[in-house]
């Protein structure tokens, strides 16, 4: 009786493909079930069109029924750049490429059978952060949000400059809904992304900002 085919492993280079096209070996690996894409468009007077936008993997949760002792290392490492690669693709293609993006953001929300750090564990390592700040030409630290969902529930990610995260101006959210994601037993990976500042940002910046300290409340005025 012949023994079952061992599975070999591939190694392939990402480093200079789109995953725009064919991306099965890619969905495979990281058990997706979908891709879901949002743009949307905010003409303004002065600044022209600003371009909003987010890409959403839903993927099956790798550590489902695992304790909370079980080591996430493992497949963290070997799914979060391929989810970095995926979404950053999406964005840059929405955007029109990484010098057209100002600001950015990133999600993760996981089903209610898994734990929370299993969505924090594919968006706050440097396997998807430094892998998606690269894409997008960025240096700032991305901000986030992570948390449990049920699907169809509505998010809000937060976004701020990419460069230079004192500027208030670009301190904005974009919503969004997947209307069947995350299953229970699924986490939700976003990635999102703006061409330009909120429309009509003027609360003055971080860098032009007097001190303020609890002085001022001993002379406050009603």
């Amino acid at each position: 009786m012949n023994s079952p085919l061992a599975t070999t492993a591939q190694t392939i280079d990402l480093s200079q493909r789109s995953t725009l096209g064919e991306y099965s070996d890619i969905a495979g690996a990281i058990g997706l079930r979908k891709i879901t894409s949002i743009i949307e468009e905010v003409p303004h007077e002065s600044l022209g069109t600003i371009t909003r936008a987010t890409a959403t993997a839903v993927i099956a949760n790798p550590w489902l029924g695992t304790g909370t002792s079980h080591d996430l290392s493992e497949r963290t490492e070997s799914i979060a750049p391929l989810l970095a690669k995926l979404l950053s693709d999406r964005l840059l293609d929405a955007l029109g490429g990484a010098e057209k993006v100002e600001a950015f953001g990133k999600a993760a929300l996981v089903g209610l059978d898994g734990e929370l750090e299993h969505a924090g564990a594919l968006i706050h390592t440097p396997y998807f952060g430094n892998l998606l700040r690269e894409a997008l030409e960025g240096t700032s630290i991305i901000c986030f949000v992570d948390g449990r969902a049920t699907a169809g529930e509505q998010l809000r990610v937060p976004m701020w400059h990419k460069t230079s995260p004192a500027t208030r101006s670009h301190y904005q959210t974009i919503e969004l809904t997947v209307p069947d994601a995350p299953h229970a037993g699924e986490i939700a990976v976003i990635a999102a992304a703006s061409t330009g500042p909120r429309p009509h940002a003027r609360i003055g910046d971080r860098t032009t900002d007097r001190t303020i300290t609890s002085e001022i409340l001993k002379g406050i005025t009603l």
